[in-house]
This record gives C-alpha cells, structure tokens and sequence, in this order.
C-alpha cells in the first residue's frame, strides 16, 4: 500500500454512502483518516482479525470472502467506490473480523482509525442514517439471493446476479455491459449456490447462446435485454 495525499473530487453511484450524503455531511467523511492506494489483489481486510479500522473507498472495486465451516470460500460481496468496508467490527467493537476484503485491481481508500466512524455517526445523525440505508441494501440484496436459491435453477440465478453486478458496477456499450471484475468460477459458485461443476456447464451454454463473453478480469454481457429476459427482470 502507497500513502497518497487527498485527491478525490467526482460524482458517487447513487446507492453508495457517499452518494446518498448531502454535501457538507460527505466534505466530513472525506476528510476522515488517511488516503491510501492499494494494489491489485492486495488484501485490505482480513477474516478473522480484531482491528477496528474502517476503509472508505474512493476509486476501484473490492471482493468480500469469507472462509465457510468446510473450508471452502465463498464470496459474499463486491463493494466499489463510495462504499465503505468494515464498518460491522468498528460498531460491534468486540467481535473479530467476518470477511476478507481483497482488491479487484489498483484503488485508492481513506483508512478512517477506530472509532473516527462512530464519532462522526454521533454528531452526524444524516450519516448515520445513510449508512442504516446502505446496510438495509445490503440485508435485502441476501435476501434476493435466498429467495433465487429457493425459486430459480442455476442459470437463471447466475443471470440474475450478472444483471446486478452490471447496473452497479458495469461498464455500457450499447446493449453490451462490461463488468470489469474478475470473479473466478469457484466464486459465481458460491455466490448463487451451485457446484462449480454446474457454473462451468452454465457458462459454457451462455457462450454458447452468444449471451455472455468471459475474461481473466471482465465479463462481458452481449445482449443485455436477453439477458434479462432470461433473468425474469424483464419487468423490474
């Protein structure tokens, strides 16, 4: 990791704290900590641990992984700029770390020291109540993941997630989204609940039906309106 002097200024996704803070309330979180870049693949927090610091990012994209009883990873999250990552043991103050956040490629965060959140969320009552929106967010977006297990087969829910990860983090070429993460096979797995074996037959059928392009860092949907018929969000 590099220490970098402030340098953000920019539009934040509407869905993240900082693009839900009014103006004076964000100027104060953004002058929280210290502005850090990290590495691509450099891990910023990891399970387990019993820091307290929390990283709000300004630039990149990061992946939330947890380590399950089997030993087994699963990836719980993608987080981006204007998000922040390990809020929960900075306001539970006791319990370890649950997740290992990891950058998906360079970024840039402020590392805000313990308890420089629960200061600000206590003369702030806006950010404290933008954050209990990202975290609803957050509760209703495992939700969703749930009810698919439950509701859809494996090719369904791998669309379903795709379709998200691309309104919140993917790049638009006409009908075509970029979403310039790199999410391993394994991964996708965990994340809508099926074997791997199952996501490479999934795949394989979509690049099949000239619906989906796969890279080592992007993923690239052709033809979002099929997509999202073959999703069931034609209507939402």
């Amino acid at each position: 990791m590099h220490v970098t002097v402030p340098s953000w200024s920019g539009e934040w996704p509407v869905r993240s704290l900082l693009g839900r803070l009014p103006p004076p309330a964000r100027r104060e979180l953004l002058g929280l900590g210290t502005e850090v870049r990290f590495d691509a693949d450099a891990v910023l927090l990891r399970q387990g641990m019993n820091d307290r610091h929390v990283l709000l990012l300004l630039s990149g994209l990061t992946k939330v992984t947890a380590v399950v009883e089997n030993g087994e990873t699963s990836l719980l999250a993608v987080r981006a700029a204007g998000d922040t990552v390990g809020e929960m043991a900075a306001m539970d103050g006791s319990a370890p770390r649950s997740a290992t956040v990891t950058a998906c490629g360079p970024l840039t965060a402020r590392v805000l020291p313990d308890g420089a959140l629960r200061e600000l969320l206590l003369r702030r009552p806006e950010v404290s109540m933008a954050l209990t929106a990202v975290v609803a967010d957050r509760l209703r977006w495992a939700n969703r993941r749930r009810l698919d297990f439950r509701g859809y087969p494996a090719k369904v829910r791998l669309a379903r997630v795709l379709v998200e990860l691309a309104a919140s983090y993917g790049t638009p070429r006409s009908d075509r989204v970029v979403i310039d993460i790199r999410l391993t096979q394994p991964e996708l797995a965990t994340l809508i609940g099926a074997a791997e074996t199952t996501i490479q037959k999934v795949l394989r059928e979509l690049r099949e039906e000239d619906l989906v392009e796969t890279g080592y860092r992007a993923t690239l949907i052709r033809d979002l309106p099929r997509f999202r018929r073959l999703a069931d969000l034609v209507d939402q």
